[in-house]
């Protein structure tokens, strides 16, 4: 369910209707406090109320004009919402309702960047990371703007139902899946690397090669880069190195093998680029909190 706020941004609240709304297991509906909502230069029309919030599987809040009060019904609504457990993630500048609410209290969150200042302001009672593109504390998610919405709900669908289905639904929002919530929302840096050309190459090249026994020279190399270059290219792009970059990689190709094929760790610890079957069975678990055994038996 995506809750339309008066004053609501277009594109957040667009991108769970888009990205979810593909994605076999969703259904997404928009609701409202009012039968119809400003979104900059357009006015919608919402077919449902707030009444449709106590059925929702998960509420995502959509960025709105902070500087405008909401009102205490819809807040009330969300309250509710979240006493009887249902998730709620915000987009942007969404995690002000959430935190006006009350649902951030004492909670890890996050939300635009360049709106940090004013959310510590107004809620001194969060704990606010605005150098990352979203967080998830379990029942409550908040995430960074604009596209970093997009990883979000692709964070979701992982979540929810597996990373081949991630896969498959970044695919149809032609978004790059490899965007995790720890990486940087927002890097002081120039608008591009000197020779005008990004890691973007690097990083999918990566993603195809990551079952092979690589080295940090040995990426440098294909980049036509010194090791050095490529580290600062990649902590200025991505906030990573570039060999956790690569472990991170390997992790995804191990999930989807986990879901989509029989084999056993050993051979998806060789399949995936592991060093070995206890190396695997290690980072796996660092990177996703569970055994790949216990992994498999929740998304097969």
């Amino acid at each position: 369910m995506v809750l339309a706020l008066p004053d609501t941004i277009a594109f957040d609240l667009a991108t769970p209707i888009e990205t979810l709304g593909r994605v076999p297991g969703y259904r997404v509906e928009v609701c409202a406090a009012t039968p119809s909502v400003a979104a900059g230069p357009l006015r919608l029309e919402v077919p449902h109320g707030l009444d449709a919030l106590a059925r929702a599987g998960t509420i995502v809040v959509p960025g709105r004009n902070v500087d405008e009060p909401l009102d205490r019904v819809t807040l009330d609504a969300l309250r509710s919402a979240a006493a009887a457990g249902i998730r709620i993630a915000s987009i942007c500048v969404g995690a002000f309702t959430l935190a006006e609410a009350g649902l951030l209290d004492g909670r890890r969150a996050t939300t635009h960047w360049a709106a940090a200042g004013e959310f510590r302001r107004r809620y001194p009672a969060v704990d606010l990371d605005p150098d990352v593109l979203y967080v998830d504390s379990g029942q409550f998610i908040t995430s960074a703007g604009a596209t970093a919405g997009v990883d979000m709900c692709l964070h979701l669908v992982r979540r929810d139902h597996g990373a081949a289905a991630a896969a498959h639904a970044s695919r149809l929002a032609v978004a790059p899946l490899h965007r995790d919530g720890g990486q940087a929302q927002y890097i002081a840096r120039p608008s591009a690397p000197p020779d005008g050309v990004g890691i973007g190459p690097v990083l999918a090249w990566l993603e195809e090669h990551a079952h092979r026994d690589l080295s940090l020279a040995g990426i440098a190399a294909h980049a036509g880069l010194s090791v050095r270059t490529l580290n600062r290219r990649f902590h200025e792009e991505t906030g990573r190195s570039p060999m956790q970059w690569l472990a991170a990689a390997r992790v995804r190709r191990a999930q989807e093998l986990l879901e989509t094929t029989e084999h056993g760790v050993e051979r998806i610890a060789h399949l995936a680029g592991f060093a070995s079957p206890t190396n695997f069975r290690a980072q796996f678990k660092r990177a996703t909190g569970v055994t790949p055994q216990a992994y498999r038996t929740t998304f097969r």
